[in-house]
């Protein structure tokens, strides 16, 4: 996978200075104490004890999405295309990855600086062997009041079926299933795998079986691919007890060959299905919520639109991302991340990964979809940008 070097908000440092460093106000600030990377003392980190960490902008962090594999069994075009993760892909090796301990300490710091909910991702995280392991693990973490962590799931559905059961009775709470059409051909091309439809629904079925509702499922929308499937995916899951969550195609790394064109705008998904279905806008549950509700008019449930490239929402983000081998990425966009892997396995201890985390936090200052407008294609596309297989969505 491709690392970028250097990102606006990075300055340059020593080969082999651990990239929690490369905070401008850690490196900078007169008498900053470097034998305790990202000190908050140093770096001049805000942690109010109601609401935990802000950055710049004064976005909280209560969300952190962990990515447990690079690797995925479908091949999706707008994520990983074969021609890109082909056969002969350098995947990486088992001692890359962050042990479920190392995960689960990262976990346990976020927690006391204020996450209240863990998206455990991929690749595809049904993959990674023994996961429920993990869940386990991350199901006896506390919010700083004694509440315990929301844990979700992203999945494609292809092993959901088998594993529903086991991952509830670990602890996860919730899962989102990715299914961008319900027909078996289109589907099958999309995932480029062959994979059949059918048993992503059954998947869906058993998540809800096993008490893992709500399930969310999201539905990237491509012109000219699949969004003739707006409409009958809207009512395959009208009145039924799953959330269809429509996400705008975004340029997230730089593998997909994005284009604007192809992106079909969230008003005009809520039109076509508001002609044929009335629907009615619903306010937000949660501070930082992505998806935009609108419910059936008629009481039949209701959709989610997720308008990261025409309605951005950059100024209520409290998402952070661990990679796969544990680079703590503050933005889905973002060039390069901080290796916390090299703090774990250098002996900090978790005083000092909590000041490096929240030196991090701190300097946040990502809004690259508000940006992205002022950019031309040659910039858009000359920015190095991380995979989201590697960091997940």
């Amino acid at each position: 996978m491709t690392k970028a070097t250097t990102s606006p908000a990075t300055v340059p440092v020593p080969l082999g200075m651990p990239a929690v460093l490369r905070s401008p106000a850690a490196i900078a600030r007169p008498g900053a104490d470097l034998s305790r990377p990202g000190s908050a003392a140093a770096s001049g980190t805000r942690r109010l004890p109601s609401t935990g960490l802000r950055d710049r902008r004064d976005r909280p962090l209560r969300d952190l999405r962990i990515s447990v594999t690079d690797r995925c069994n479908f091949r999706c075009v707008y994520c990983m295309p074969k021609e890109v993760f082909g056969r002969d892909y350098a995947f990486l090796d088992r001692d890359e990855l962050l042990s479920f301990e190392e995960i689960t300490r990262i976990a346990r710091v976020a927690a006391a600086h204020g996450v209240e909910k863990l998206r455990l991702t991929g690749g595809e995280p049904l993959l990674r062997r023994d996961l429920e392991g993990l869940i386990a693990q991350l199901a006896e973490l506390r919010t700083p009041d004694g509440r315990p962590l929301e844990i979700a799931l992203t999945t494609n559905g292809s092993a959901l079926a088998m594993k529903a059961a086991a991952l509830k009775a670990a602890g996860l709470t919730r899962v989102t299933v990715s299914l961008d059409s319900l027909d078996d051909e289109l589907f099958q091309a999309m995932n480029d795998v062959r994979f059949p439809v059918g048993r992503v629904l059954d998947g869906i079925q058993a998540a809800h079986d096993a008490g893992l509702g709500p399930v969310k499922v999201n539905m990237v929308v491509k012109r000219g691919l699949n969004d003739h499937e707006i409409l009958p995916m809207a009512e395959h899951f009208k009145g039924t007890p799953s959330t269809l969550r429509f996400i705008e195609y975004m340029d997230v790394g730089t593998s997909n060959g994005w284009e604007l064109g192809e992106v079909v705008p969230s008003a005009e998904i809520v039109e076509r299905i508001g002609e044929r279905m009335p629907l009615a806008a619903v306010g937000a549950t949660a501070p930082g919520e992505t998806a935009a509700r609108w419910r059936y008019v008629d009481g039949g449930g209701e959709i989610g639109v997720i308008s990261s490239v025409t309605q951005a929402f950059c100024g209520s983000c409290n998402r952070a991302r661990i990679s796969t081998e544990g680079r703590l990425f503050t933005c889905l966009f973002a060039s390069e991340g901080h290796d916390l892997r090299a703090l774990l396995r250098g002996g900090i201890d978790d005083d000092g990964l909590a000041d490096a985390m929240g030196a991090i936090w701190g300097a946040r200052d990502d809004r690259y979809s508000e940006v992205r407008a002022t950019l031309t294609p040659e910039l858009r596309a000359a920015r190095p940008k991380v995979e989201m297989s590697y960091i997940g969505g």
